[in-house]
């Protein structure tokens, strides 16, 4: 009874909350499929209906710019505007709900809004982003639905710059925002901040541990005081050089948006850092969401610590200006520490008139400080080059800026087609993998036409449903790039890319080019590829004595070489594919793992996964025809029976090496099939198992082909 009155209730508390006493904590081992429920639609509290595209046409968009405008100046008490403007902790908060985005997945960047939640809430590189945010939410209570908060972040840091002189490139809207913590990107291994374990070699930027493009945990790019905190402006441009060009940027790129950025705001280190708060996520109740409480002085303002160090960049940094480069090779600089300690670099006589005012204090000149990162920019012979001509020519540096930072903001947005608002720019760019508009429509009847010419055309079922699906497991949702929309396939890298089987790829595609000529009605190779596929399909089920339409939506267009950027989309190449049973090599991750990752990208449940590798399977789809798992007498024809032989207790299972097992017949000892862990995971798995079962019954053939379908048809549309 004591123990009950000491808790008052018998509950163990905190046993919500504590994340290392999940239950599947006995399991270490056992396959984790929480990436595949990631947005679940009952965290979602937006009705069902609701469409955002609908909601952000009814904005009235200029006077919500005109309240961002208006808000930058308005200094609140709470947290005080340095020099009465906002600008560049707005421009901060953009940059950084940005700048998590990586080329190698998609993953990361301003897509979702999901800097609201952990970890990037707390993440120590956006110490006072909770401010800004904050600042911003009387604006998003007015606004309401028309606007998301992924949305606003960015918009907010275009009017900020523009309110403070600069022209922006434009502004698309159509990033939707998330209800809940992304808790299963993979942000680093390390179990502290700023840890030291992401290279296999420290020397060499190269080895930076894929897909990750930050170089420590809890920082957005890289550490401003130095590798590893140690000062040293080339080690940093090596780092920089790195981390930059995993977010698709190359040298131009990066020192412009290192310089554009910096030549407005300042950093905030005029106190103990070791004395600051808990980060939001772990501060008490009543910060109500607000962390980094600072005890020191008024805890704001002058007082302000978030990165450490301590000044502006520019002699003007409440104004787009030109003298970051000006002040960057008109002075010698010598490293010193902020009054929090952190290593920067200030420089050695400057002129009083150089100096900019105090952010807070009225008639105070302080030293403009630079981080390792700016000193890179002059000491790097590249980045030395490409920073002297920006000094040289401030029109071309603010126009590059200005087509950087739009990239920085867009880049994980996807095709210009999804882009909402007035000021969309109208110049296509090629890092939005434009693909051209068809100007032509097709009836049933027309479908059906082309359908019958496809399967009489001499190529196999097989070759037609591979290249279909080649064509469209590129699509990723973490930017939208990818699929079959394009026919990409036809160009390079992907036509020589090996799990597109090059030799059956150059046979398909010149078959369809020969259709293509022959048709009074020029339909897109991108179309016949997946109508190819999808008739496939439809025969394969009329086998199995289920008639069915794969629905077919024509519209998308052939992208040419000239659209293609052939270095970004080498990071699409896949290199294992668990729908065809393929692997490029043996991984340090299991195949069922890289599966599931490849299958979270691609938008797919864990029931839809399961339905298509169990019909992939027995219509014969595997990488260079492997019979691995094809648990079938009927090859080519859409059954159930891969899950019908996979749950079978008439058979056992053998490994027989590391992703080989055998299938053997429990009667006679006989080997049946051969299977990978991919295959073998959909029966071992106890969930994966839960799908597997149901699709075997007896009564479910015909609700196994639908759903295949189904499934198969939201990859094609993607």
């Amino acid at each position: 009874m004591e123990n009950l009155k000491k808790g008052k209730c018998p509950v163990m508390h905190g046993a919500n909350t504590d994340t290392s006493s999940s239950v599947m904590s006995w399991w270490p081992n056992s396959l984790n499929l929480d990436i595949l429920h990631q947005h679940d639609t009952k965290t979602n509290p937006l009705d069902e209906s609701f469409n955002y595209k609908e909601e952000f046409s009814k904005l009235d968009f200029e006077a919500l710019k005109t309240d961002l405008k208006e808000l930058m100046t308005q200094s609140q008490q709470w947290w005080p505007a340095d020099w009465g403007h906002y600008g560049g902790l707005m421009i901060r908060m953009a940059w950084h709900s940005a700048g998590t985005y990586r080329i190698a997945d998609g993953r990361g960047g301003s897509n979702t809004g999901n800097q609201r939640f952990a970890p990037l809430n707390s993440w120590p590189d956006n110490v006072n982003l909770d401010k800004a945010r904050r600042l911003l939410w009387p604006i998003k209570k007015k606004y309401g639905n028309k606007i998301s908060w992924a949305d606003l972040f960015i918009l907010a840091g275009n009017m900020a710059y523009e309110s403070m002189g600069f022209e922006i490139f434009g502004f698309g809207g159509g990033r939707e925002d998330i209800w809940h913590p992304e808790k299963d990107i993979y942000w680093g291994a390390e179990k502290e901040w700023l840890g030291k374990s992401r290279y296999t070699d420290s020397t060499k930027g190269e080895t930076l541990e894929n897909p990750l493009a930050a170089v420590q945990m809890g920082l957005i790019y890289v550490n401003p005081e130095g590798v590893d905190g140690n000062p040293d402006p080339l080690k940093t441009a090596v780092d920089m050089r790195m981390t930059f060009s995993r977010m698709a940027m190359n040298d131009e790129e990066t020192v412009a948006l290192t310089a554009g950025g910096h030549t407005v705001g300042k950093t905030h280190g005029n106190g103990n850092a070791s004395l600051l708060g808990p980060s939001p996520e772990g501060a008490p109740v009543e910060e109500q969401g607000f962390g980094w409480s600072n005890p020191k002085g008024k805890g704001n303002a002058e007082h302000t610590v978030s990165s450490g160090l301590e000044g502006a960049w520019t002699t003007h940094p409440d104004r787009w200006n030109n003298t970051y480069f000006y002040l960057l090779f008109t002075y010698e600089w010598e490293l010193t520490k902020s009054p929090a300690g952190a290593w920067q670099w200030e420089p050695v006589n400057i002129k009083e008139e150089d100096k900019p005012f105090d952010a807070h204090i009225p008639g105070v000149r302080r030293n403009p400080m630079m981080t390792d990162a700016d000193m890179a920019l002059k000491m790097d012979p590249e980045y030395r080059k490409i920073s002297e001509r920006f000094y040289k020519e401030p029109e071309y540096f603010a126009k590059v800026f200005a087509r950087a930072w739009f990239k920085l903001t867009h880049r994980d947005l996807g095709p210009k087609s999804r882009y909402l608002g007035p000021d969309v720019p109208n110049e296509d760019l090629i890092w939005q993998d434009p693909v051209p508009k068809v100007d032509y429509t097709l009836s049933v009847d027309e479908i059906e036409e082309l359908k019958i010419k496809l399967l009489n055309s001499g190529l196999s079922h097989k070759e037609l449903i591979n290249t279909a699906w080649d064509s469209a497991r590129t699509f990723r949702y973490s930017d939208y790039r990818g699929g079959a929309n394009g026919a990409r396939i036809r160009l390079a890298p992907q036509k020589d890319w090996e799990g597109n089987e090059p030799e059956r790829l150059k046979k398909v595609l010149k078959k369809l080019e020969e259709i293509q000529l022959g048709l009074k009605k020029k339909v897109s190779i991108a179309d016949l590829i997946v109508l190819g596929g999808g008739a496939a399909i439809e025969r394969a089920a009329k086998d199995a004595g289920v008639d069915i339409k794969v629905p077919f939506c024509p519209g998308r267009g052939d992208a040419t070489a000239e659209m293609t950027d052939v270095d970004s989309f080498s990071v699409l190449e896949p290199i294992h594919d668990g729908y065809r049973n393929w692997l490029k090599k043996e991984y340090a991750v299991n195949p069922e793992e890289l599966m599931l990752d490849r299958t979270q990208l691609m938008g797919l449940t864990a029931p839809e996964m399961t339905v298509l590798v169990g019909g992939m399977r027995v219509l014969g789809t595997n990488y260079g025809n492997t019979k691995h798992g094809v648990f079938t007498e009927r090859e080519g024809v859409l059954t159930n029976d891969f899950f019908v032989n996979l749950t079978d207790m008439n058979y056992y299972w053998k490994p027989v090496t590391e992703n080989l097992y055998h299938i053997i017949e429990r009667k006679s000892n006989a080997i049946k099939w051969t299977a990978t862990k991919v295959d073998l995971v959909f029966g071992s798995n106890s969930v994966l198992r839960s799908y597997a079962e149901l699709y075997a019954q007896d009564d479910n053939k015909e609700k196994f082909v639908n759903d295949f379908v189904k499934a198969w048809t939201k990859v094609m549309n993607a």
